[in-house]
């Protein structure tokens, strides 16, 4: 069985978590992964600090590419195909 569950926590200062999980989930071995995302961090991005990140242009000397959204919507395409 695999089960998300999802739980907002600041982190203190001493970095410890107390998780106390919901009474359904069952006793017993399991793994517990831990994913860190700032909402702070993506609620500051703005369309002009996206402009000055090495990902904006990217492609821009590639000579093999010679419409770069037909490459990218056939990298998603292809994408798309592999994890089906």
């Amino acid at each position: 069985m695999v089960r998300i569950v999802n739980l907002n926590t600041d982190i203190p200062a001493n970095r410890e978590l107390h998780i106390l999980l919901p009474a359904d989930i069952p006793t017993g071995p399991a793994e517990i992964v831990v994913v860190v995302s700032s909402s702070a961090d993506s609620a500051a991005s703005t369309l002009g600090e996206l402009a000055d990140s090495e990902f904006f242009g990217m492609w821009r000397d590639r000579a093999d590419i010679k419409d770069s959204f037909e490459f990218a919507r056939d990298l998603r395409s292809q994408g798309w195909k592999r994890s089906a």
